[in-house]
């Protein structure tokens, strides 16, 4: 096999590994969008995600007001039992200064938390579970890369948690306290060139008066091992309030456990219109070990840990000890794969 074949052997194994597992070599984080995975950090895997960020909102139609301030968006996630099941716990909490405009201006500190949940996400379809029926092309980099129709099936995950809110809120409908069900659903396309596209639908608050649905479509390119760029929306409607963000942003992979980012929130409206800008980090402690394989067989069975197949292969190679030209054929077989 040439030095280039095996180059692109082995990325093309690195690139397979990385997206038909739940478990990936290197970190899976849901920033710098707010999106969620359909996929699971891993078993035996805890992530933390966090997010500092300033905000700017200005109202122009009565009643006018401004709103500058900053906050913090974070997450923490582990793998729990099965590579499918994921526990998570996840908030935004902001502290800002509104004031009106008015002919006697007036001043409201705020702080408290946009929204608190704890939930649990499980993976209930995955299309790329069988990726060994799909191998790679070692001999074709156009063929590898090239549009596949069944990409256009989605992994699906569901999500089931609980939102928190304490009262008084000023960043929630008055009267809303207490825990509150929430559930989403989230689905997720890898197709081949490093693009994944994630979207989120989301029912929030159940059963209150501040009952929100949110959708989020993300779309996320990566052009290198280290860099990834990605454009989102994210629309928001309930009777408190309702919405359209847009983001932007990129994230850079510094270690394989270590991921670093940034991204800038904007809407088109004036009611209020919305500007932010966040800086995050997402890092991971790794304690996920592969799952071993039984295959049926003990050791006593093999005769000593040697399979039938080495037996075979050993009296094959002692038959053909008296014959070194058939030996010198099959060795230049083995290795020079152009012939």
């Amino acid at each position: 096999m040439t030095p280039i074949k095996s180059k692109l052997f082995f990325l093309l194994c690195l690139v397979t590994t990385q997206a038909f597992c739940q478990y990936t070599d290197v970190i899976n984080s849901n920033r710098p969008g707010v999106s969620r995975s359909a996929f699971s950090v891993g078993t035996n895997v805890a992530q933390l995600e966090i997010g500092p960020y300033s905000v700017k909102e200005e109202r122009t139609p009565a009643a006018a007001y401004e709103v500058s301030g900053f906050g913090v968006d974070f997450a923490a996630r582990y793998g729990l039992l099965f590579e499918e099941l994921e526990l998570n716990i996840e908030g935004t909490y902001q502290n800002d200064t509104k004031t009106f405009a008015s002919n006697f201006s007036s001043d409201e500190d705020r702080g408290n938390f946009k929204f608190l949940a704890i939930g649990a996400k499980y993976l209930v379809y995955d299309p790329y579970k069988n990726a060994e029926e799909d191998k790679p092309n070692l001999y074709s980099w156009k063929a590898n890369r090239q549009f596949k129709w069944k990409t256009l099936i989605p992994a699906v995950s569901v999500y089931l948690g609980a939102n928190y809110d304490t009262k008084p809120n000023p960043y929630t409908y008055s009267g809303i306290e207490g825990f509150s069900p929430k559930v989403m659903i989230a689905t997720q396309n890898n197709f081949s060139g490093g693009w994944v596209f994630v979207m989120n639908l989301i029912k929030d608050r159940i059963g209150t008066e501040q009952s929100d649905f949110q959708y989020i479509l993300t779309l996320t390119h990566s052009f290198s091992p280290k860099w990834v760029v990605f454009g989102e929306t994210q629309g928001i409607h309930s009777d408190f309030y309702a919405d359209n963000l847009f983001r932007f942003g990129g994230a850079y992979l510094l270690s394989k456990n270590f991921q670093l980012d940034t991204a800038a929130t904007f809407n088109t409206k004036d009611t209020p219109s919305v500007f932010g800008v966040n800086f995050g980090a997402s890092y991971r402690l790794d304690f996920h070990k592969d799952k071993e394989i039984d295959n049926g067989t003990s050791a006593d069975d093999q005769g000593g840990f040697q399979l039938p197949e080495a037996k075979g292969k050993k009296k094959k190679k002692n038959k053909e000890a008296d014959n070194p030209e058939k030996i010198n054929k099959r060795k230049k077989k083995d290795v020079d794969f152009d012939d």
